[in-house]
């Protein structure tokens, strides 16, 4: 791929014309070429993580709405609040990050950040998995007290999925920007950035295709609409969703480990190019 590329800085006939821009590049726009597609597994893989964050933001509120919400006798707590829950996370994690752990994880590796942006990334996309594993058990413990016992369980229960997603945020969103700043040419930082916000959309669209896809292979009959086509979560089974995400995020973090692989390989064979407004 690097080699093809490089054929489009490369002049076929030593003539003094001036090519043109459109059929003669520079160095550094090759180069910046080939950062952008080392760069696209490694959005594509937060894809998955944007579409966890879709869930907390639709069916979790839902699991929160069936739920017991009183804290006190005149006062309830908005199930859509609990979206707050990784934000606020983010707010006192971030800097203790930077502050404590960076240090400490800089004497051990050697990295000015403690540890490469990749590998943070990657510890984020490991711990979404278990955020949907605690929602898929939390789910199935609801539904069970609900239709079984008929007991309505406390609101808090739900709060680890939302505290294990804020941890696993400050390691990939943050870990993206980091990377997208340190890591690539210069002069593509701002459209990078715009990429971490395809992630959220593409996340977000790839949620209701799921749900879609989901409810047409699990309707079994006229009378079923699948896991989660009641709209009654004591008749859904959003617990089998959520086990299923989960699934989808382990897949995506082992596809990670090797897109990482392959874009470090990438962008040292990038850099060792000497990269410039010059043609070759």
């Amino acid at each position: 791929m690097g080699r093809f590329l490089d054929k489009a800085c490369t002049k076929i006939q030593d003539t003094n014309t001036k090519e043109s821009p459109w059929r003669l590049c520079t160095v550094t726009q090759v180069e910046q070429v080939k950062t952008l597609i080392s760069l696209v597994p490694v959005f594509a893989s937060t894809i998955v993580f944007n579409t966890i964050l879709a869930q907390l933001q639709t069916f979790s509120v839902q699991q929160g709405s069936s739920m017991n919400t009183r804290l006190s006798n005149s006062f309830h707590i908005p199930p859509a609040s609990l979206q707050a829950i990784p934000y606020i996370m983010l707010i006192f994690l971030v800097p203790l990050y930077d502050s404590l752990f960076v240090p400490f994880a800089s004497k051990l590796t050697g990295h000015s950040s403690g540890i490469p942006p990749l590998t943070r990334i990657g510890v984020g996309l490991f711990l979404s998995t278990f955020s949907m594993v605690s929602a898929a058990l939390l789910e199935k413990k609801r539904r069970d007290s609900s239709v079984l016992d008929g007991r309505i369980l406390s609101i808090f229960w739900i709060t680890p999925q939302f505290l294990i997603f804020g941890i696993s945020e400050m390691f990939t969103a943050v870990g993206l920007i980091e990377f997208f700043y340190k890591q690539t040419t210069m002069g593509m930082e701002s459209f990078l950035m715009s990429l971490t916000y395809c992630s959220y959309s593409f996340g977000f669209y790839f949620s209701s295709l799921l749900v879609s896809l989901v409810n047409k292979i699990t309707s079994t009959s006229a009378d079923s609409k699948g896991w989660l086509g009641e709209n009654d979560l004591n008749k859904d089974r959003l617990d089998l969703f959520y086990w299923l995400l989960a699934v989808l995020s382990l897949l995506n973090f082992i596809s990670y480990l090797f897109w990482s692989r392959w874009n470090i390989k990438s962008l040292r064979n990038n850099n060792s190019n000497v990269v410039g407004d010059e043609k070759i």
